[in-house]
């Protein structure tokens, strides 16, 4: 480490800084400011060989059809703006680099002139940098940049009548949004699926928790004999693949030959005389239909559930019932002031992402009955939820991307805004102490 007698101007720095290799060429840190400058060379280099015409691709999507593929413009116009986004970064800390190098200069403190000290430097003090850049690269490029294309599309005409190259797509502003709310075909559509989506997600993620919690409090009581095997079977749900389930339940209900209609139901009668439940319409019938797709999620959900707080009431101990029960406390008391509350302060974030989770469960939906049964419009069945009806939007014989891209961004809004507002509610994100 050197030090330097010359008096450095800390906002001149900063300035020179603006181009990567300046500002520490003028604290006289030769070997920082030949890496940097290398750094800028490579971005110049993108921007001549990539860069400016990626730009300009990505605002005029193309001129003339065929020779111009406005998708791989826009494409490579969004990935530009990453990149673009990483260098505004690099030369921002350029600029704070050089400022404070400066000032430590000026006070006196020891800096890294030689290459050697600048590596042992960089290695003491930015090895936990040089670990997290790539995985933040890689983050950008994998997350951000989908996200960033779906974006773009969402404000475009790509449907199938405008499908490149051989049609070039435009830019429409919020068209998309505003047809979601005035096209009759899509209001009625998005309406439909949207309450439909709500109602599935409160639903079916309530009925798989209160399942779970039941199952997992009732096997945890002391009476209670055989646990293992109980355990063992109330995981067999989640040992089979999911999709096998759904396809059996599937067949289940099929309403003339499934085992619902032509066993249990009749078995059910002969039990109690005076049910009556004849042929139930389950694949036909739109509100059976939602009825058997809540039950089967409920079935498929619980053993995680059922695990996680089997876990959590092993931890809890004993000693609070034990005081409970000699204040006379019932065994419902018991439950709202002890057991649940602990489940809560665990497992309530797990508890959030189920309700995320079914909100986009394309699976079940798709298929137990291909979001059926009948049509409310806009391509979307009776049963679909808002990811099942963007699947169809960009599937079927007319598919409509940059509708889907729309509601694929609506989507976003309400998943991260529930998300957010119940993880802050729940305290998800305090993962440090008060």
């Amino acid at each position: 480490m050197k030090t330097s007698t010359e008096h450095k101007n800390p906002k001149l720095a900063m300035l020179l800084g603006l181009i990567p290799g300046l500002g520490q060429f003028y604290n006289g840190q030769k070997s920082k400011a030949l890496l940097l400058f290398l750094v800028f060379v490579l971005e110049i280099i993108e921007w001549v060989v990539f860069g400016a015409s990626a730009l300009i691709g990505l605002v005029t999507l193309g001129d003339t059809p065929i020779v111009d593929h406005s998708l791989f413009m826009l494409i490579q116009g969004s990935m530009q703006l990453i990149m673009t986004l990483v260098m505004v970064l690099i030369h921002s800390a350029s600029m704070h680099d050089a400022k404070s190098t400066a000032e430590r200069l000026n006070n006196g403190e020891k800096v890294p002139m030689t290459f050697k000290e600048t590596f042992n430097s960089l290695y003491e003090n930015g090895f936990p940098y040089l670990l997290i850049i790539p995985a933040y690269l890689a983050m950008a490029f994998a997350i951000v940049f989908p996200v960033v294309v779906t974006l773009f599309i969402a404000f475009t005409n790509y449907d199938f009548r405008h499908i490149p190259p051989q049609k070039l797509l435009d830019w429409v502003g919020g068209k998309n949004f505003v047809n979601m709310v005035q096209l009759s075909t899509f209001r009625k559509a998005f309406g439909s699926v949207l309450s439909w989506t709500f109602i599935w997600t409160f639903a079916a993620s309530t009925l798989q928790i209160v399942i779970g919690v039941a199952t997992a409090i009732i096997a945890n009581q002391n009476f209670i004999k055989f646990k293992r095997l109980f355990g063992v079977i109330f995981l067999l749900p989640w040992a089979v693949p999911a999709f096998i389930s759904i396809m059996s339940f599937g067949n289940f209900f099929n309403d003339s030959i499934g085992a619902m209609n032509v066993q249990v139901l009749p078995f059910i009668e002969k039990l109690l005389p005076f049910l009556d439940f004849g042929i139930v319409p389950w694949k036909t019938d739109a509100t059976f239909t939602k009825i058997a797709v809540i039950m089967v999620q409920g079935w498929l959900g619980f053993p995680y559930i059922y695990v996680l707080v089997s876990g959590i009431l092993q931890s809890i101990p004993a000693d609070l019932y034990e005081a409970a029960t000699v204040d006379g406390a019932t065994a419902w008391q018991k439950f709202r002031q002890i057991t649940l509350p602990m489940i809560l302060a665990v497992a309530a974030p797990t508890f959030i992402s189920q309700y995320t989770f079914n909100f986009n469960n394309f699976s079940i939906i798709y298929l137990f009955n291909n979001g059926g049964p009948g049509s409310v419009g806009g391509g979307a069945g009776a049963t679909d939820i808002l990811i099942s009806w963007i699947y169809k939007l960009t599937t079927q014989t007319s598919p409509q991307f940059s509708m889907a891209s729309a509601v694929t961004l609506v989507i976003s809004l309400i998943v991260i805004s529930v998300s957010l507002i119940s993880f802050k509610k729940f305290n998800a994100f305090d993962m440090g102490d008060k």
